[in-house]
Formats: C-alpha cells, structure tokens, sequence
C-alpha cells in the first residue's frame, strides 16, 4: 500500500548526498564538512530537483545540535584550558570583541539593527571545533604549545558562545528582535516585564540553579550510573545509557530550568568526561553523533541560497575578509603582545581563520528571534562554506610568510617550544619541555631504534603488550593518537610517535625498514590491513602480530600479508578449555613468540 514517508525521504536523501560529497571534498583533502552543506543544498528549496521537508530535518538538526555540544563537553579538559588560560582566555576574549565590532560595522552598513550586528558579528568571531582540530591533527600540532594554546582558545570561544546562546533569547527583545516565547514552561518561570537587568538576573538564575544541580547531583548519579550499566556486561546497554544522558539531561534543562538544549547537552558531556568510563562513552557514542552531525550540516545547507552568492557579491566578500583578515590580524596581534614566537601567532591566525559549527546555531537561533535577516544567515553560510574552502590555503601562506617576518624580526625560529608545555600540572608538579620540535610543521623526526618491535595503539591490549616488551628488556616505539596516553607513555620514558599509523608519514618515523616486528593492537581491521600494506612495502620480512574479532577479519588481514592473527574470542574459548579439560588448543594457529633478546 503506497504511503508517504517524508522522515525516511529526508533522512535517505540527506545521508546520500551527504556521502557522496562528503568522499568527494575528502578526496581533495578538503574537509568533509564542506561536503555535507553542499548537500544540504541539494536538497534543499533554493535549488531545483527533491526538497527534503525542512520540518523534520529541523527536528534532526535539533538532535545533531545535542548530541555536537554533548561531544565538545566530553572533550572538554579544564587542565588542558588553566594551562595556557594566562593567553588563552584574554586573547580569545579580545579577539570576539574585535570580530564582533566588525561584524556590527558590516551590519551598519547593510542597514541592519544593532541587535541583528551583535548576532552577526558574534556568528563570525568562533571558529569550528571540527575544522581547528583536523588541522591541528593533520599537522601534528596538538601535543605543541602552538596547539595547546590554539585548543584553549577555542574552549574559551565556545564558552562563550555556550553563554551567549543562553542569553540572546532572555535579550532579544531588547536587542529589537522576537521576545523568547517559552513552549515550555519551566519549573523556574517567573513573570517577565523586569527590564534588561532583571530578564539577565533571571536567566542568569536559571543557569546558576541547573549548574549547581549538575555540579552536586549530576556528578554523583551520572559516574552512578555509567558505572552500574558497565558491570552489566551489556555493550548494548552502555550506548544507551550514553545517548539517554545525553538527550535526557539536555531536554531535562530546558524543561526544568529554561536553559538550551545546547547547555543541557554540554554540561551532560563535560560531568561525564570526569568518569573513568568517560573515553568508552565517546566511543560508543561516536556513532549517532556522526550521523545527526552529518544531518545537522544539511540542514544547515538547505538554509543556504546558492544564488545569493550573486546577488550579495560584495557583502559576502567583506564578510569572508572578517572571517579570514580580520580575526587573523587580530588574535597575530594578541599572540605577540604576549610575547610568543612569529610562528605561534601564524599558526593560531591560520587555525581560527574559519567559522563552522557555533556560527550555523547563532544565526538559526538569531532568524528564530527575528534578530537576524536571513541575508545575514545566507552571509554567514556562505562565509562558512568559503573561509573552509580557503583554511589549508591560509596554512600555505603562513609557511611562506614564516621565514619572511621571523627574518625582518630578527629572530629564530627553533626557541619558540621551550617554554613549559605538557599536560597540565598538578600542585608541585613542573611541566614538560617539548625537546625537539624543530620539525612539527613536518612529518615526524625518524627513530634510530633499529631491530626493535612498532606497536600500534596502546589501549587495553596494547598497554599490556607494551608492558610485555618493556619488562623483556625489548627495543620498541608506541604510535598512538591520544593525548593523555601519549603523556603518560613519555613520562614513563618510552618512545612514541603521535598520529595515526595508517599515515605515511607518522608510520614511515617509526623505521619499518629496520624493525624486526610490528603488532598491532587497535581493533579496527580496516585501518590496520591498510597499516599491514604499507609494512609489506617497506620491509618484506617484518614480523606482522595483528588482532581481529571475526573470522572474516583475520582472513581479511592474513590476505593483506599479517603474519599472525589473534582472534579474541578464540583467546578466550582457548584458555577456558585448557582450564576445564587440562589440554592445549591450536585454533589460532602458530602461537606469539617474544624472543629473549633483541636481533
């Protein structure tokens, strides 16, 4: 019986061409975000062909706006922000200031209200978390100072950003734009009509009451709970709890307090980052958070009017100039005023010269409040598209302009990493000095370890092959892409490589050529058979010890050239035999030899 079903249509269509576009900008080594609005596009009413229901992918983009917010709280590090807060936090707050004065200089001269130019300039002074941090990743700048001040920067950008949604619909009629209109009516609901700074005290007392609720209660019920549902075994059971937190604790804050959904989702990630669970949490997240990010990108798209980029030529250009010249100029400024290095400041300009994620939230909510004109959002979108686009290219020019001002500032580059970086401290406790960061921009310094063992990732069961290695008095290098673990792996003097082995680069550091074996213990079959190929290339008689859990995985990476697969579930089925009947099994083939001493 034929029926419409405009959720399926709009969800299939969304994550089609989502697909698509999204491989499409990946394989020009543009971010894949890009992909994901032009999508939106298609679908969306500004262009001929399917019109997905913008209703419901609204409603979907509510959820990617959750469950985004819920993963830049789980990603939240306090330490990792007091770190570098004495530059941070001043340098992030000048910069939206003078981003936002721009902003409101370009909505004067459009003709706009001072409210819809505070929304506008706030939109275009925050950058993308997604975008900052592939940047960062990609050029193995994270563990930097340079990175760690750029990442403290932006949690203190979507701090504020985090306030501002929580304030602009309490000002919004103020500001000239629609007062909030309460669908649901809090617990805290109080009248209104008590002018600007009661509306502000009244909010304000609002996020007070939710914090102090999650502060108290939530830190004690959500580790709780998160804990119990892990000692039930259930993978299953786990996720949802994840996902139930997260979604429940977002609407539950603007049910009960009046508060965003964004806050309620943000604070649901920062309580549960405090979890010793916390990193099975994001993983096992990971997933539903992908997808409704994906949908939140094209819903975003649909909004956008393709041919407004014709019509609105030159304001779109002033904008761009904001996004990329304008912050840029001002957060080189800020950084040298501190008295960093020439390449810090190029650095962090380069990686804040874009907007993403915060900016399509700010100018949906502003339209919602009747702040913003939708030319505004059509500026800010387009803005978004193209300052993305352009990112990698403002990274080119700092390379080329690097040289040129560190030599009319007669200074030299290799000083700038020595001051106290490292994880963040604790009372007591000194910070480490990066030792050789003379090559970061770059790919990694190769080891001059030779005959020794290269393990990949150190989790669960790399920690404990490692453990192995390090107790044999066995020569080996861990290359992994966790901070904290990194940081504990040099503390404890063992050599590591940061970034993902799958990189020709990052794996090409850890001298396969003259490595006696390589183990891989990260569960992913598909990136370690590509790891597999490139050892093969480089040393046809390396020793290759994988991992898999399934029967199609270890045939999987035994074709790709894996010397030996270790199937968990055979290990376990294996080791409980042998205690029931007394006698050894040989399901797995040849079993795992560590020699006594190095070749």
């Amino acid at each position: 019986m034929p029926h419409d079903t405009p959720l399926i249509a709009t969800i299939v269509a969304g994550l089609g061409l989502a697909f698509v576009f999204g491989a499409l900008t990946n394989r020009f080594r543009i971010p894949p975000l890009v992909g994901y609005l032009v999508a939106g596009v298609l679908v969306g009413p500004n262009t001929p062909g399917f019109v997905a229901e913008a209703s419901l992918a609204n409603e979907l983009a509510e959820i990617g706006v959750i469950l985004l917010m819920f993963g830049v709280g789980l990603h939240f590090s306090l330490k990792d922000l007091l770190s570098v807060r004495a530059i941070a936090v001043p340098g992030a707050i000048v910069q939206i200031g003078f981003a936002t004065l721009l902003g409101v200089g370009l909505a004067w001269l459009l003709g706009w209200s001072l409210g819809a130019g505070l929304v506008f300039g706030l939109a275009l002074s925050v950058a993308s978390t997604v975008v900052l941090l592939r940047a960062m990743q990609e050029r193995r700048l994270i563990e930097t100072e340079r990175g760690r001040i750029a990442v403290g920067w932006l949690i203190v950008e979507d701090l504020a950003m985090v306030l501002a949604l929580v304030l602009l619909p309490a000002l919004a009629g103020v500001l000239g734009g629609q007062p909030q209109v309460d669908d649901h009516a809090s617990l805290l609901s109080l009248p209104a009509s008590y002018g600007i700074w009661g509306v502000v005290g009244v909010t304000l007392a609002k996020v007070a009451a939710f914090v102090v609720v999650m502060l108290v209660v939530g830190r004690r019920v959500i580790p709780w709970i998160l804990h119990y549902v892990a000692h039930t075994g259930s993978r299953e059971l786990f996720r949802l709890a994840v996902l139930a937190i997260a979604l429940g604790v977002a609407f539950g804050a603007a049910k009960l307090f009046g508060v965003s959904l964004a806050l309620g989702a943000f604070f649901a990630g920062m309580i549960m980052s405090e979890s010793e669970l916390s990193h099975r949490a994001a993983e096992e997240s990971l997933p539903l958070r992908d997808a409704f990010s994906v949908l939140f990108f094209v819903s975003v798209g649909m909004l956008f009017d393709p041919f407004s980029l014709i019509s609105n030529g030159l304001p779109i250009l002033a904008t761009l100039a904001i996004i990329i010249i304008g912050k840029s100029i001002a957060a080189f400024v800020i950084v040298i005023a501190f008295r960093y290095p020439i390449a810090t400041a190029l650095m962090i300009s380069a990686s804040l010269a874009q907007i993403g994620e915060f900016s399509f939230i700010l100018a949906e909510l502003g339209v919602g409040l009747k702040l913003l004109p939708e030319q505004g959002r059509d500026l800010i979108l387009a803005g978004a598209i193209l300052s993305i686009l352009l990112n990698p290219l403002m990274f080119l020019v700092v390379d080329w302009m690097k040289p040129w001002l560190e030599k009319r500032a007669g200074k030299a580059a290799p000083a700038e990493e020595q001051r106290p970086i490292g994880p963040a401290t604790e009372p007591g406790q000194v910070a480490s000095v990066s030792a050789a960061p003379e090559k970061e921009d770059g790919p990694p310094p190769k080891t001059t370890l030779a005959g020794h063992s290269i393990l990949i990732g150190y989790g669960r069961v790399g920690s404990l092959v490692g453990a192995a290695l390090k107790e044999a008095a066995l020569p080996f290098l861990v290359i992994e892409d966790a901070d904290k673990t990194l940081a504990k792996l040099r503390d404890d003097g063992v050599e590591t490589i940061a970034g993902n082995a799958a990189n020709a680069d990052v794996f090409a550091a850890a001298n396969p050529e003259g490595a006696k074996r390589l183990i891989l213990a990260i569960p992913n079959a598909f990136e370690a058979g590509q790891i597999v190929l490139r050892a093969r290339t480089a040393n046809p008689a390396i020793n290759v010890i994988a991992r898999a859990h399934s029967d199609a995985e270890v045939e999987h990476l035994k074709g790709l050239g894996a010397d030996i697969v270790i199937m968990g579930e055979r290990e376990i089925a294996r080791g409980i035999v042998e205690v029931v009947t007394g006698k050894t099994t040989d399901w797995a083939g040849p079993a795992m030899e560590i020699d006594p001493q190095p070749a």
